[in-house]
This record gives structure tokens, sequence and C-alpha cells, in this order.
């Protein structure tokens, strides 16, 4: 009887990590249009790449609103027990 655990099998692993690479590539890409979308308007369109500092408070505050709002959403129309779109994850 060996001292170790059973490690899983290599389908596990990949499909595990594959899972995995969907997810966070879903969430890093919706982040970065939420941010974008929180600058624009924070500082407003015109003026977005000349934003103050509070300006660019507000816009991380939009966001991780934002990203919090995606999360509720996916939870919706994805899976109960995860904050993705994907179907499997």
């Amino acid at each position: 009887m060996s001292d170790f655990p059973l490690l899983p099998d290599a389908e596990t692993v990949v499909k595990t990590a594959t899972t995995y690479a969907r997810d966070l590539a879903e969430r890093t890409l919706a982040t970065a249009v939420v941010a974008a979308g929180g600058v624009a308007i924070a500082a407003g369109p015109a003026d977005m790449f000349h934003a103050s500092f509070w300006e660019t408070m507000a816009a991380a505050g939009i966001a991780a609103g934002g990203t919090l709002l995606k999360g509720m959403v996916a939870r919706a129309f994805g899976s109960k027990n995860s904050a993705s779109l994907s179907k499997g994850v």
C-alpha cells in the first residue's frame, strides 16, 4: 500500500487545465472590456487618456462593479457553481 494518494489520470489533468484556461481567458477579457468602459465613463470618451487620480479610482470601481454584475449574470446563464459563462466551467 502506498503512502501517496492516487494521482488523477492524464485526461482529467488536461480537462481541468483546459477548463481553467477557458475560464481565465474569459475573465481576463471581460475585465479588460469593463475596465476600458469604466475609464470611458469616469473620464469621458474624449478625455480618457488624461484621467486624474480620482477618475482612475472611479474607473477601478466601475470595473469592479461591472465584473461583479458579469459574474452574477453568468451564474444565471452558465453553471450555477461558477462565475463563468462557459458551460464547461
